[in-house]
């Protein structure tokens, strides 16, 4: 009685989540190259390098950055892609009308060793479908179905119910009945070549399913983490050491401050100051600036490195915030060994977005896994869609031999 009811519930939960876990999946395949992809579509957003040239700082790059453009100013700078610069923008205040400068992106693109800009665009206009476009449409679709917070809701909740789903799933590949169990569940692990398409799908499906059920687990987790914080917070909370992202905010309440007495140069030479301090009391070593940025809402500047206790490569997470008028050390954070919980987050979040130690081996795993999710949900519909065919075809038989 307990195992169909689980079936039951594996069936339709999988066929309620199908059409979504289908985009999820084509779209996490492409989001794992996402530099490569949109480097080839887009090859003008990337710099060819300069032999002997030096990289520009962070400080000398917002600067240009804000010289090109007065009526912007920028919110962060990321230098994680070896031939491009990204900044966000943010609109200033028109002096004249009191609101905001119209602009028509909210990201800038610059050549890491000269400066000089390569192009723009905005990311965040779903109504704007462009070849510029093109990464940061899938990236909104992956993580929104392009619907802003309504499909960003949804599909927190699709993967809470894939998490799920993931145990209901195992278990159903335990053989029912005793004796015999690992050369029965044996059989679960295996796909009969030289069988019928239904027990080929069938295999596919299960066997599929379990040899790859960690980094599914993994993924549908990940997927609450992103979209539904407040249930993996709570869990999280509940299981190990960890500040949350409210207990986080709450640690810096607003003080906005629109001009800080420190400039971008003033900053990052404090950060580099707060930084060192920082490496040689946890015992770390900097590796290389990758950020910079200027949160107005609570009067801080951001500054991040790559340190010797990272493990993502295009987003590091060892970070410190200080003040912009003061320059005083307001905050610092560790990717790993602080809080167990928020290691463990960052760990989420790399094994997602594929970025574990700069491994391409693992990348092009986190590909063929969205695939799978993709062959995993397909074949799930098509075994519904046989049974279904097959129980209807049984009423019809006992209608006419009644």
């Amino acid at each position: 009685m307990i195992r169909r009811t689980f079936v039951r519930l594996h069936r339709w939960t999988g066929l309620v989540m199908t059409g979504f876990l289908v985009i999820v999946g084509l779209t996490g395949a492409m989001l794992a190259y996402t530099i490569e992809i949109d480097r080839l579509i887009n090859p003008q957003l990337f710099a060819t390098p300069t032999p002997g040239a030096k990289r520009l700082d962070l400080a000398t790059l917002a600067e240009r950055a804000e010289a090109m453009v007065p009526e912007a100013r920028v919110w962060y700078l990321s230098d994680s892609v070896p031939d491009q610069v990204s900044l966000r923008c943010a609109p200033r205040v028109n002096p004249a009308t009191g609101k905001p400068y119209e602009l028509d992106f909210d990201h800038i693109f610059l050549n890491p060793w000269t400066g000089e800009e390569l192009g723009r665009r905005c990311e965040y206009d779903r109504s704007r479908v462009e070849r510029i476009n093109v990464m940061p449409f899938i990236y909104n679709l992956h993580t929104s179905l392009t619907f802003g917070d309504f499909g960003w809701s949804v599909l927190g909740y699709v993967a809470l119910v894939w998490t799920l789903d993931c145990f209901v799933g195992f278990y159903l590949t335990l053989p029912a009945g005793s004796g015999h169990f690992w050369r029965k569940w044996k059989i679960a692990w295996l796909v009969k070549r030289r069988a019928s398409a239904f027990r080929i799908n069938f295999d596919l499906h299960r066997a599929g399913g379990l040899w790859t059920w960690p980094l599914l687990f993994v993924f549908a987790w990940s997927g609450v983490m992103f979209n539904l914080s407040p249930v993996y917070e709570k869990v999280t909370g509940i299981a190990f050491d960890y500040q949350s992202g409210e207990d986080f905010i709450k640690s810096h309440p607003d003080r906005p401050i629109a001009n800080p007495k420190l400039d971008w140069r003033a900053a990052q030479t404090r950060g580099e100051q707060l930084m060192a301090q920082q490496a040689a009391l946890h015992g770390f070593t900097v590796q290389r600036p990758s950020g910079l940025a200027y949160i107005e809402a609570w009067g801080v500047y951001s500054y991040t490195v790559q340190s010797s206790r990272d493990f993502r490569r295009r987003s590091p997470g060892t970070n410190l915030f200080l003040d912009g008028d003061t320059g005083e050390l307001r905050d610092f954070s560790l990717p790993n060994g602080e809080h167990t919980g928020n290691t463990i987050s960052n760990w989420l979040w790399a094994l997602h977005y594929g970025d574990v130690y700069g491994l391409r081996s693992y990348r092009a795993l986190v590909c063929l896994l969205g695939l799978l999710i993709v062959m995993l949900s397909v074949t799930g519909v098509y075994l519904w869609w046989k049974k279904r065919r097959a129980r209807r075809g049984a009423a019809v038989r006992r209608r006419v031999t009644a």
